[in-house]
């Protein structure tokens, strides 16, 4: 007689989360060492069940990136509206980016996380070539969309996105039937996300039971000070920056938001990935908040790309703390310097796994500091990396909401509904919905 009661699809991600830990946990204390789990278990059932998930979301990157692109861009006939939507989404993204970066930097000068007695371990550490800024620029024009597309270069896609967008929205009656077709697809696109969504628990169970087996807790050791530097002053971004500025440029409820940005952000804990989040960052914002898709489809995907407060955070903060351990003081002037180069090199920083690291490695050349302090901090930068993420996509659907905001393309009423879009709902449910 009474109801059944259904989880919604943050109650079960979180449930597979803890499920996750809990199940690493046991199996690492009580079969310690066991061949049998390493090769069966953490090599075998985990990690083909984790790297399925990551991988259907990677799948939909690329196609949903171009597709919607040239959906939201084909939609604005009028140059300027285009080169003002530009114009607000960097400026924005950059601007955040320079904020949070001055607050690790302030953060780790006035708690000193560093420990000069750290230099005397044993410090290696082989950096990968940073590209200069100048190659970015000159990289972001492709020579072969198709190239690109294969390769996933997404400042290349985007541009020919936007590029191709314009001239469907410029030839009249013809480019109408094309968009047509674009905005056909771009459903299509975003079923998929829905389907691939409901595999997201068991992706999830899968990625922290793995994360449980093969992290310890002796991992922190030295730099927990460092760790928990970073985990702090990315949640002084997450929970007090992002919410003040969307109140003060948009004057929407903080609170409404964070309760509707929590799938995006344990996807983006759960998988690292900006990109690999992109599909359900672009479907929350359109569905759950009320974003239009013209606006919602050019500025995540360019925030995916260009905003990295999360890794800037990071940066900021192992910048100071590599300098004290190496006792090396650091003027006003380099701590400028490393503001400004962190903030430019998050331009074209793909949203992957530990690509952090490598845009700190360009950072610490730029100061002069020895590149082979970061493998004082590359033990805990997987659990850092998985925060940080989180935090960035964050910072991606704060611009595009405010943005949608200032254009007059956002549904309040959308966006102030608890309800509206909500995951908790069958996939049987949306699909009857689709067919009425």
């Amino acid at each position: 007689m009474s109801k059944q009661y259904k989880l919604g699809l943050t109650s079960k991600i979180l449930l597979g989360m803890v499920l996750g830990i809990v199940f690493g946990l046991a199996l690492r204390n009580f079969f310690p060492g066991s061949q049998f789990i390493q090769e069966y278990i953490t090599d075998g059932f985990l990690h083909v069940i984790g790297t399925i998930f990551i991988s259907s979301l990677k799948m939909l990157v690329v196609p949903l990136v171009f597709i919607s692109l040239v959906c939201g861009t084909c939609s604005l006939s009028d140059p300027s509206k285009l080169g003002r939507l530009g114009g607000k989404t960097i400026s924005f993204y950059l601007f955040t980016t320079a904020i949070a970066l001055t607050i690790a930097i302030l953060a780790a000068v006035l708690i000193h996380p560093g420990n000069a007695s750290l230099a005397g371990n044993v410090l290696e550490y082989s950096a990968k070539d940073a590209p200069s800024l100048s190659e970015v620029i000159i990289n972001i024009v492709p020579t072969n969309p198709m190239q690109a597309m294969s390769e996933g270069n997404m400042l290349q896609i985007i541009l020919f996105a936007v590029v191709f967008g314009f001239a469907i929205s410029h030839i009249g009656e013809r480019g109408t039937r094309v968009a047509s077709f674009f905005n056909d697809l771009n459903d299509v696109i975003m079923r998929v996300v829905t389907l691939i969504m409901q595999l997201a628990p068991y992706g999830v169970f899968a990625l922290m039971a793995t994360l449980s087996l093969t992290l310890g807790l002796e991992t922190f050791g030295s730099v927990v000070k460092y760790f928990f530097l970073v985990v702090a002053v990315l949640f002084i971004q997450g929970l007090v920056v992002y919410p003040t500025l969307l109140k003060l440029f948009s004057g929407l409820s903080p609170l409404m938001f964070l309760r509707k940005i929590r799938d995006v952000q344990l996807f983006a804990f759960s998988t690292a990935s900006s990109n690999a989040t992109l599909p359900v960052t672009i479907e929350t914002a359109e569905h759950r908040m009320g974003v239009d898709n013209k606006i919602a489809s050019f500025t995540l995907p360019l925030g995916a790309t260009l905003n990295m407060d999360g890794t800037a955070i990071m940066q900021g903060v192992a910048t100071v703390f590599i300098a004290q351990v190496f006792g090396i003081e650091l003027s006003i002037m380099d701590y400028a310097t490393v503001v400004v180069t962190a903030t430019l090199a998050s331009i074209g920083t793909a949203g992957v796994p530990g690509v952090g690291l490598i845009m700190l490695a360009m950072v610490l050349n730029q100061v002069g500091l020895p590149v082979e302090g970061i493998a004082l901090i590359i033990g805990v930068d997987r659990m850092l990396d998985m925060i940080r993420t989180a935090v960035n996509v964050t910072g991606d659907a704060v611009a595009t909401v405010i943005i949608a905001k200032s254009e007059g393309e956002f549904n309040e009423e959308v966006f102030n509904d608890s309800q509206a879009g909500k995951a908790a709902k069958s996939f049987e449910e949306q699909v009857l919905n689709a067919k009425k």
